[in-house]
């Protein structure tokens, strides 16, 4: 305890950190309080509560504002959206492909690109939204002023939310847009403690320590698959430093780290997005057809058997999906041979480039049970009488970004103590595994 104080103590001493910890905790503070903004011309009282497993995720993402009508509603999920399409078409157009090369110029171009795309993207889910889960008994105006209203404030609410983001990632600490989706994450968590110890009472007592205990294994399991990396060793060719043939500087050694769970959070944000299909399709037969009518009720909650079967499968074949579009094994053996880098033992060139392909196969299977394991325990929890509010943090989209989220912000914490020579928040002195990124590669788009 006297080491935790002492690092806060360190933590507080530093100008420009606390400067940067009190930015973030204010534009935080912003967020949370325009979540609770309802829409203009909006009766709060008879608004549904969201029972579909994507809009509940989504409701989650953002701190309850998606259910609330909030001017925050679609919140930064649509910057989200256009951030995995930009990705994607970095893979697949070579002119995203260019601007990728371009270093900092292209980098600025993809960041306008996706921000015009993220206003497109809004502008199209705010009519859907509010199709789709305002009902017309709550809204208190004329329709069409009240449609287009509440089109353009969305869309500004969206816009303020990704300005937040950046000016987080700019002044504050860490990914702002990673950090905006945390909060509204966390921000259910204390009501969830408080629902789980009023339904177990003082006689549950011992049942609420074997459910801690269980969080704080699971938590730490996901910190596993988080930080967990395969080392690939590399070694540098001897260069000339000199004219003399005496002068030869001596051959670097290295490593390429390979995440275990490469695609991060985004097999499960994918196949989440899909689990909502097979519902919504057998609904319009549910009254004419059993079989339509048993996919329906199935499909519409995340207990059932079959829908976490189905749902861990989706999550395996889009964690392969998902890494073999990210991580190109050619290009990664192309700028290896460049930089005069060769694995020992391996030739360079293609066998190189077959050889990393062989690793992330490999190391990409367990990751993606993990992941699919780790995506269903809530529903294993919910069967075992935990509360379903406090069972989505067992796992599932939600722990893995708050897990991730709060490693990358002590890395940050981390790097600032040791530049100014103090002592580290660990004793190793290092967060081991979230600094260290595969070259050329970008998969943390949360």
């Amino acid at each position: 305890m006297k080491r935790f104080f002492k690092t806060l103590q360190n933590i507080f001493s530093i100008e420009e950190l606390r400067t940067r910890i009190f930015y973030t905790i204010g534009f935080l503070i912003v967020f949370r309080l325009g979540s609770f903004i309802v829409l203009p011309g909006v009766d709060p009282e008879q608004l549904n509560q969201t029972s579909n497993s994507f809009f509940g995720m989504i409701n989650t993402f953002l701190g309850g504002a998606f259910n609330r009508a909030s001017i925050f509603a679609l919140g930064i999920m649509p910057y989200i959206s256009a951030s995995i399409v930009i990705q994607l078409l970095s893979v697949a157009v070579p002119y995203f492909q260019k601007m990728q090369k371009e270093g900092e110029s292209g980098r600025k171009k993809i960041n306008q690109i996706t921000r015009v795309l993220t206003i497109v993207i809004t502008i199209a889910q705010a009519s859907t939204y509010i199709a789709a889960t305002i009902p017309a008994e709550a809204i208190l105006i004329d329709n069409t002023f009240f449609l287009v209203s509440s089109m353009f404030i969305l869309t500004a609410g969206t816009v303020f939310c990704m300005w937040l983001g950046e000016r987080i990632t700019e002044k504050g600490i860490g990914n702002g847009i990673s950090m905006l989706i945390m909060i509204g994450i966390i921000s259910s968590f204390p009501l969830a403690i408080v629902q789980e110890i009023g339904e177990k009472g003082t006689s549950g007592l011992l049942l609420l320590v074997l459910e801690f205990l269980a969080l704080f294994f699971i938590v730490m399991s996901v910190v596993l698959l988080t930080t967990a990396v395969r080392r690939i060793p590399v070694q540098y060719a001897r260069q000339v430093v000199g004219g003399s043939k005496k002068q030869l500087g001596k051959g670097q050694r290295s490593y390429i780290p390979l995440k275990v769970n490469t695609a991060n959070v985004m097999p499960i944000i994918f196949a989440q997005s899909l689990m909502f299909l097979p519902s919504l399709v057998a609904s319009a037969w549910a009254d004419q057809n059993d079989t339509a009518r048993y996919i329906a009720q199935t499909f519409a909650t995340f207990t059932s058997l079959e829908y976490n079967i189905t749902f861990a499968i989706l999550i395996i074949l889009f964690t392969f999906f998902y890494t073999a579009i990210t991580i190109n094994p050619k290009q990664m053996a192309d700028d290896m041979k460049r930089n005069n880098a060769f694995i020992p033992g391996v030739k360079p060139g293609d066998p190189t480039a077959d050889y990393i392909s062989a690793v992330i196969d490999k190391i990409t299977l367990p990751g993606a049970l993990f992941l699919a394991i780790v995506a269903v325990l809530p529903a294993f929890a919910n069967a075992a009488g935990i509360s379903i509010n406090f069972a989505q943090f067992y796992g599932g989209t939600s722990l893995i970004i708050m897990v991730g989220v709060i490693l990358d912000t002590l890395q940050q914490i981390e790097s600032y103590l040791l530049m100014r020579h103090y002592e580290g928040m660990m004793k190793s002195g290092k967060l081991k595994g979230r600094s260290q990124n595969v070259p050329a590669v970008s998969n943390d788009i949360l």
